[in-house]
């Protein structure tokens, strides 16, 4: 090992020595040999007692790892996950100096201890499996030998950080992500088992997150009196036969409760359920779902499609789908003529056996793949704004999902039934007919599988429909958006097209009259008071937390309203797993605590429309024009300019 070493000490001493030319070449061979030193047992030590040398020598120069203050811990696991070996030995070299600017042995100017600190809290809370060593068969493949060094450093970064901050950092994240409510959780879930695993080999103070894990523990694994010690689901059962009535109450108001306080449903819920139904208990289903009053009125109308529903499609393995069932009837979806025979209907389909074998390849063959289907449906319905894409790039079919779940629930309905018979989707442009069957790849290369039934099942289809809209398109002078929305999401797209770039330039372009009619649209201070009656599809400039344009993105307008503090705020739905971001500039989005409902985001009026940079309206203009606050719009201006359209205007335009 000292042999290795001494070659170490020698590539670095050259590294530092070469032209920056002739970095990359030296880099890279300083990179193997760490490379080969981190896969040495018990021998992080030596690195990082080498890590600030290596920093000083130029081993992160010119590279995505140069400046610290601008990585981003939630690409960490991508980056383990697709990168090369040599890509991701520079990530964990990166790593450790971040521990030692934590501990002061190197410091950044632009980057604290305490971001440090937070950085590497993140990271590891995002790899709780190889902080513990529990690596499933995926990841060895992936990793291969590098898979049980990469445990290793993370053990070292977390004696060295303590265990009560990972947790508290993690719980604290896990909460964040519930408060959005979103479908897909089982990342969350198995998140959630590691800690509990974590806790119990650890004998570790838990301080003030003993509250959290344990109210996070206990909803998954014992929510109520009868399941409490996790007793297993046969044994459960069991107990239930010896309940009486009260007990059986108890239990269903410990289920309901557990579940809308966290936002996860246990499968003991799930068989609570079913046992209710096949032991005469109808009219303790009501508590067991938590509903109000509209969603008891919704259960009783329509109590034998429910009931049908809960046998069909609630089982253990599909726990989650309880609490979609519950938001349903509390939004009281069935109330809408069209979605309560086109259930039955989504009952009783037999499945495309392709549709059949995608849905068993995302979600496995425990359950007919028409289970997944329908009990994702529910979820679906129940909480539109949970919908995600995961890593895709298809944040139009995302969203194309939730504003028809939101929305325009049946016409989803119909979808789904035509791509889940037919395996194809038909939609018409201009008088034109579309076949997704017929058309080309979209966007995405891959199957969606890390997203909800529904997403695996519509958006490879949307996305093909979405794409050869834009080939339509092709030839015309205007951003293409302004005819694939609202002939993609529906007639209810304002039909006045409002773009704030000059589509052959990227120059902004009469950005002036874009912000004012969107304030005349729709702050309701300026627009008579009339609220967003449709959500509408919009387009943002996505800036990173430094301010940088990042990109384009599609997301959903909901409404517009004042918070408890009275300032006036856009709330919006994000396709993307987590809402909660960091655009720069104190541009930070909200997604609890602002007066967001589950699964919304939020940003001041201003702050939002400092970063759109595409919108719909229409021509009827309702109320009494006032005059616009100048101070507001000169703001606004100034935020643009400062961040995604800093390179597309001339400044000397700008006011000061």
């Amino acid at each position: 090992m000292s042999s290795l070493l001494n070659k170490l000490d020698h590539a670095v001493e050259q590294l530092g020595q070469v032209s920056s030319i002739a970095k990359a070449r030296h880099q890279f061979h300083v990179i193997d040999i760490c490379g080969r030193v981190l896969a040495q047992d018990d021998d992080i030590n030596q690195l990082y007692s080498r890590i600030v040398t290596l920093t000083e020598a130029g081993l992160f120069e010119g590279t995505d790892w140069g400046q610290p203050e601008y990585l981003v811990p939630n690409l960490v696991p991508d980056t383990l996950a697709h990168a090369d070996k040599a890509t991701v030995v520079l990530d964990c070299l990166s790593q450790l100096r971040m521990l030692a600017i934590v501990e002061g042995k190197f410091s950044s100017p632009l980057f604290s201890h305490q971001e440090a600190h937070q950085f590497l809290a993140k990271v590891l809370s995002l790899n709780l499996s190889l902080v513990m060593g529990l690596t499933d068969e995926s990841s060895r493949i992936r990793l291969g030998a590098t898979a049980p060094a990469i445990s290793t450093l993370y053990r070292f970064i977390l004696s060295h950080l303590g265990y009560e901050t990972i947790l508290s950092e993690l719980v604290d994240e896990v909460w964040r992500v519930l408060a959005q409510r979103p479908i897909q959780v089982n990342p969350i879930k198995a998140m959630i088992n590691q800690i509990s695993i974590l806790v119990s080999q650890e004998q570790i103070n838990l301080g003030e997150a003993k509250l959290g894990i344990d109210r996070l523990v206990s909803a998954l694994y014992g929510p109520t009196q009868g399941c409490y010690d996790d007793p297993g689901l046969d044994a459960y059962c069991e107990r239930l036969n010896a309940m009486d009535s009260n007990a059986l109450q108890q239990e269903a108001l410990g289920f309901a409760r557990a579940m809308h306080d966290v936002g996860l449903a246990s499968d003991y819920h799930a068989m609570f359920l079913r046992w209710l139904l096949d032991n005469d208990g109808n009219d303790i289903l009501p508590t067991a779902l938590g509903l109000s009053n509209t969603g008891l009125d919704c259960l009783v109308t329509y109590r034998q499609l429910v009931h049908t529903l809960i046998k069909e499609a609630i089982y253990p393995q599909t726990a989650q789908a309880v609490y979609g069932l519950a938001m349903m009837l509390e939004r009281g979806v069935l109330f809408d003529a069209p979605v309560a025979p086109s259930l039955w209907r989504q009952i009783h389909l037999n499945l495309h056996p392709d549709v059949a074998n995608t849905l068993t390849l995302a979600f496995g063959e425990l359950l007919p793949a028409r289970v997944h289907l329908l009990a994702g449906v529910m979820s679906v319905l129940g909480q539109p704004l949970g919908v995600a894409q995961g890593n895709n790039p298809t944040c139009q079919s995302a969203r194309a999902i939730s504003m028809w779940a939101y929305n325009d629930p049946d016409y989803l309905l119909n979808c789904i039934v035509q791509v889940a018979c037919n395996q194809s989707l038909r939609m018409h442009f201009e008088g034109q007919s579309l076949d997704s069957h017929t058309l080309l790849q979209g966007l995405s290369t891959a199957l969606p599988f890390d997203t909800d039934p529904v997403s695996v099942v519509l958006v490879p289809h949307l996305d093909k429909l979405y794409i050869e809209m834009g080939r339509l398109c092709v030839n015309r002078e205007q951003d293409p958006h302004e005819w694939i929305n609202p002939e993609f999401h529906g007639w209810y797209v304002g039909r006045e097209f409002m773009i704030a770039v000059d589509v052959k330039t990227g120059q902004l372009k009469d950005f002036d009259s874009f912000i004012e009619r969107f304030y005349r649209s729709y702050h309701p201070l300026y627009n008579g008071n009339i609220p967003v009656i449709h959500p509408q599809p919009v387009g943002i400039a996505v800036t990173s937390s430094q301010g940088q344009f990042v990109g384009w993105h599609a997301i959903t307008l909901i409404r517009i309203a004042l918070d408890q503090d009275s300032v006036m705020r856009v709330y919006f739905y994000n396709p993307n797993n987590d809402s909660g971001q960091d655009w720069g500039h104190n541009v930070v989005v909200s997604t609890q605590g602002r007066g967001e409902q589950y699964g919304e985001a939020s940003l001041p009026f201003e702050q939002f429309l400092s970063r759109l940079y595409l919108y719909h309206d229409d021509t009827i203009q309702v109320g009494i024009k006032r005059p616009l606050p100048s101070d507001a719009l000169n703001e606004i201006k100034r935020m643009a300019v400062e961040s995604w359209a800093k390179d597309r205007i001339d400044k000397a335009q700008m006011p000061l």
